[in-house]
């Protein structure tokens, strides 16, 4: 059934795991740039922000056809190509209506790509008997990280949105391209039985959703929005800005890697409780001492605190079934849609300061919902 051995076929699903995360704190590093390059105000970043959710909701059609005519391995070359090229077309955007249409092919290509590499992870460590898939989560991560560190780097040297897109998108593209020739063969994806339904969360599963909603609304927010707040509302620089977004990767990414031995230690329940509390007050304190120093701590603790929560919510729905799994999932992916745009028009209606202490509640309502959530 393979087409490579085992371990290079676990490097190249790394491989692509970075680039994805690459990709997205590439744009969200630069978010500022964009935002004065179009001249946009908070409630149109939001609405560029909703534009790549809502292309990563309707994805899900483009998705399941891909898998099912061509495979995982052809949509993981397929869409690892493509996200470059729209990186790049997002530089180049001359109007706002124009970047809202590239953000909405951005969502669909990475939805794609997301589904797709997951799909690969899951064979390689089934395969393999080995679990990866928490340090595949955090080598997402280390791709955002990379990428805010690497933002931080070029706006210093040259601040041209454009010349840093190519170069993104070259080692993007070069990265995609080694990895692509060492995934799996995977047949392609059964379609789905009909007669299936989908059906929302309810009684104990409820609670799941909503801690799966609130760390959705969380994660998008910190990546979306932490370069905008460090520049507008805590003073700092546009090549300092960039390092909230990588203070917030580099714990997400520390967590992550420690998280399977937290869980096993502690449980999920204490987990997430302490977790939830520690991100919701650190960021509360954050915001009201102000400057940028106390953000990028606040930032960090964010990460750290909300890190283990999408590994530990989605393994309890699937021990409840999969379509409990299936409506945790979706209601996931609702968050990650709607919470960045919040930010934007909460943001416009007053600061963002405000719109960042939407991301502090959301963060104690996961407290809240673990002591309810039987793990």
């Amino acid at each position: 059934m393979t087409a490579v051995p085992l371990r290079p076929a676990r490097h190249a699903v790394a491989t692509l795991f970075f680039v994805l995360g690459f990709n997205y704190g590439t744009w969200a590093s630069r978010l500022p740039a964009l935002k004065d390059k179009l001249s946009l105000d908070p409630s149109q970043v939001g609405f560029l922000l909703l534009a790549s959710g809502l292309g990563a909701v309707f994805s899900f059609p483009v998705t399941a056809w891909v898998l099912r005519r061509l495979g995982a391995r052809t949509a993981c070359w397929i869409t690892a190509a493509l996200l470059p090229a729209l990186l790049l077309a997002l530089g180049l955007a001359p109007s706002y209506r124009l970047a809202l249409l590239v953000m909405a092919l951005e969502g669909v290509a990475a939805a794609c790509l997301n589904v797709a590499m997951n799909a690969q992870a899951v064979q390689v460590e089934l395969q393999g008997g080995r679990a990866i898939m928490s340090r595949l989560h955090a080598t997402f991560s280390l791709g955002g990280l990379a990428a805010a560190l690497f933002a931080s780097a070029v706006t210093a040297l040259f601040d041209h949105l454009a010349l840093h897109f190519l170069v993104a998108a070259l080692g993007m593209w070069s990265a995609a391209w080694w990895a692509g020739r060492r995934l799996l063969s995977l047949p392609p994806e059964p379609v789905a039985e009909p007669g299936r339904r989908f059906s929302l969360p309810s009684g104990a599963a409820l609670w799941l959703g909503v801690a799966a909603l609130c760390g959705t609304v969380i994660e998008g927010s910190m990546s979306d929005w932490s370069a905008l707040y460090l520049k507008e509302r805590a003073g700092a620089s546009e090549a300092f800005a960039p390092m909230g977004l990588a203070c917030f990767a580099a714990t997400m990414l520390l967590a992550r890697w420690l998280g399977d031995s937290w869980r096993t230690r502690w449980g999920s329940r204490r987990l997430l409780t302490w977790g939830g509390l520690l991100a919701g007050a650190g960021l509360a304190s954050g915001l009201l001492l102000g400057g940028p120093v106390p953000a990028l701590l606040a930032f960090a603790l964010v990460g750290l605190g909300i890190a283990a929560a999408s590994p530990c919510i989605y393994l309890a729905a699937a021990r409840q079934g999969p379509v409990a799994l299936a409506a945790i999932t979706t209601t996931g992916s609702v968050g990650a849609l709607l919470g960045p745009p919040l930010i934007g028009f909460v943001a416009h209606a007053s600061h963002l300061g405000w719109g960042l202490a939407c991301v502090a509640l959301a963060a104690a309502l996961i407290a809240l919902a673990a002591r309810h959530i039987d793990w």
